[in-house]
C-alpha cells in the first residue's frame, strides 16, 4: 500500500485544481469584472460566490428552465448577474441599503433592465411574498447565517413543483451556529423532516494557491420540491 498522502498536500492538489478550473471554464466577462471592481471600490466585503459557484449558479437555473428566480441577499449583484444572465427575471432581496444601492449600479452596467432589488428584511419581505401569492422557478439563499432552516421553509413554499431551491454556506453556518452538529433546529435537520423536498449536500474544500494552511471548509445544498 503506498503511503497516505499528507493532508496539506492533498489540500494544495485541490487548490491548483479550482484554479485550473476556473482559468479552464470561466470566460472574460467585462460585467462581472466590473461588477467585483465596483463593489471593491464601494468598500464591500469580498464574500460574494467564486466565478465557479456563479456558473454553477447560471447552470442551475438553465436546468430547471428558469423564467423567475428570488435571490436572498444580494450584496453586490455578482450572483444576481450571474443568474440575470441566463435571461431569467431575478427578484433580489437585500436588507443592506449601501449593498442594495451598489447591486443596482452593477446590474444597470451589466445591462439588466429594471433590475427588481427589493429593500428589506427578509424575515418580513419572504412571508409577504407567499401572502403575494408568488412562486419562482428558482431559489438562491445567500444571507445571514442561523436563519437558513427560516429561509428554506419560505423557500419551499415560494417554489413552485420541481423548481430549484440553492443554499450556500450550509456547512460554515453549522459550524459556526451549531458547533458542527446537525441536530435540531439545522438546516439539515429541517431538510430531512420535509416531506416535499428532495435535497442533497455538496461539501467543499478549497484554499488558497501557495498557502496549503488556509483551507477553507464549507458546502452548499440543492433541493427540489416534489
Amino acid at each position: 500500500m503506498p503511503p497516505a498522502t499528507p493532508l496539506s498536500t492533498k489540500i494544495a492538489h485541490i487548490t491548483a485544481i479550482e484554479a485550473g478550473a476556473e482559468k479552464a471554464f470561466i470566460k472574460a466577462d467585462t460585467h462581472l469584472e466590473q461588477a467585483l471592481a465596483n463593489t471593491a471600490r464601494h468598500g464591500l466585503p469580498a464574500i460574494q460566490v467564486s466565478a465557479l459557484q456563479g456558473q454553477l449558479l447560471g447552470l442551475q437555473a438553465r436546468f430547471v428552465n428558469a423564467q423567475t428566480v428570488l435571490e436572498v441577499g444580494a450584496l453586490g449583484g455578482y450572483s444576481t448577474i450571474c443568474l440575470a444572465k441566463t435571461g431569467a427575471r431575478v427578484t433580489s432581496i437585500e436588507i443592506d441599503a449601501k449593498h442594495r444601492d451598489v447591486a443596482l449600479e452593477n446590474l444597470r452596467a451589466a445591462g439588466v433592465a429594471e433590475p427588481d432589488m427589493i429593500l428589506g428584511d427578509a424575515h418580513e419581505v419572504l412571508p409577504a411574498l407567499v401572502r403575494e401569492g408568488r412562486v419562482f422557478d428558482m431559489v438562491f439563499i445567500d444571507a445571514d447565517w442561523g436563519t437558513q432552516a427560516e429561509y428554506f421553509d419560505w423557500a419551499v413554499k415560494l417554489t413552485r413543483r420541481n423548481g430549484c431551491i440553492f443554499i450556500d454556506n450550509v456547512v460554515q453556518e453549522i459550524i459556526t451556529c451549531h458547533g458542527g452538529s446537525v441536530g435540531e433546529g439545522t438546516l439539515i435537520e429541517r431538510i430531512g423532516k420535509a416531506q416535499n423536498v428532495t435535497a442533497t449536500l455538496v461539501p467543499k474544500i478549497s484554499g488558497t494557491e501557495g498557502v496549503v494552511d488556509n483551507a477553507s471548509i464549507d458546502g452548499f445544498v440543492i433541493a427540489t420540491v416534489n
